[in-house]
């Protein structure tokens, strides 16, 4: 199993570069990235987790821009967006930072992929929250087909275009891996149609049984992958016995020496975990 940091990229926390190569450093395998582009002042959909809404949700940086220094920043570390909201984007753009960042990074790239929660947010970029996991699926289809195809064509119901050219292509081949994130009752089809991992936030469920749901419907390998481990050396053990290809933990958006706190806590239970 392998271990990830996740990290709001905030303009008064540290920066992505230097965050990147301190988690290459300490010898973390990945570093992933949320988005969100802005949030509504409105705030009408309430904040999942409950209470306020942390105000790294509306601080933090452009996901490719963060992705970018992350990746220019290292030479081994895998970074990722966690997650990248596809419905808020257009595909054709998307398509092309991805391959940009996976070409240029020699193949680190980790695409994961989300409808997102905040309905003002999608309405502001002219996404019906009610087509949203239909809209999702379409244009993670049309990025595969503009990575892989010198000339790509794509016709949905939400996306339409014919016969374009776009380069660089990405690095990994096929595709830099499609991580879809999400817990809903739904999102193990997501997973099944277009996904090459699955992506959930460790909410307390038995991740573990769903997992199990996805591998006994897949007709490939999938991945899973949990956003939001705890620094609990007995719930790792349990990941790690399951079957979980990497778990992430999110460390606050800080300045140096509580970043360096969050990391040290993290990999304590890492090495009580391996017996060390």
């Amino acid at each position: 199993m392998e271990f990830g940091i996740g990290y709001f990229a905030t303009h008064d926390g540290v920066d992505p570069g230097t965050l990147a190569r301190l988690v290459e450093q300490r010898g973390h395998e990945s570093l992933f990235f949320p988005e969100h582009t802005h949030i509504p002042a409105s705030r009408a959909t309430p904040y999942p987790a409950g209470g306020e809404l942390p105000r790294k949700y509306f601080h933090s940086y452009d996901l490719f821009v963060a992705l970018s220094m992350a990746a220019a920043a290292t030479s081994k570390l895998r970074v990722g967006s966690g997650i990248c909201l596809v419905i808020e984007r257009d595909p054709i753009t998307t398509a092309k930072e991805v391959a940009s960042v996976d070409h240029l990074s020699g193949g680190r790239l980790e695409f994961g992929v989300g409808a997102g929660w905040n309905r003002e947010e999608m309405l502001n970029h002219g996404t019906d929250p009610r087509l949203r996991m239909a809209i999702m699926a379409e244009r993670v289809e049309a990025m595969k087909e503009i990575w892989t195809q010198d000339e790509a064509s794509y016709h949905g119901e939400h996306v339409n275009f014919e016969r374009i050219w776009s380069w660089p292509k990405p690095a990994q081949r096929p595709h830099p891996p499609v991580l879809v994130g999400g817990n809903g009752p739904t999102v193990l089809d997501r997973v099944l149609r277009f996904g090459d991992a699955w992506l959930p936030n460790n909410t307390g469920e038995d991740l573990l049984a769903r997992a199990r749901e996805l591998w006994a419907r897949a007709e490939r390998p999938i991945d899973v992958m949990v956003m939001g481990a705890p620094a609990k050396p007995e719930v790792l053990e349990q990941f790690e016995k399951g079957g979980v290809r990497r778990v992430v933990r999110w460390i606050p958006s800080a300045a140096l020496a509580p970043v360096e706190r969050a990391l040290e806590r993290w990999e304590g239970a890492i090495a009580e975990l391996h017996g060390e």
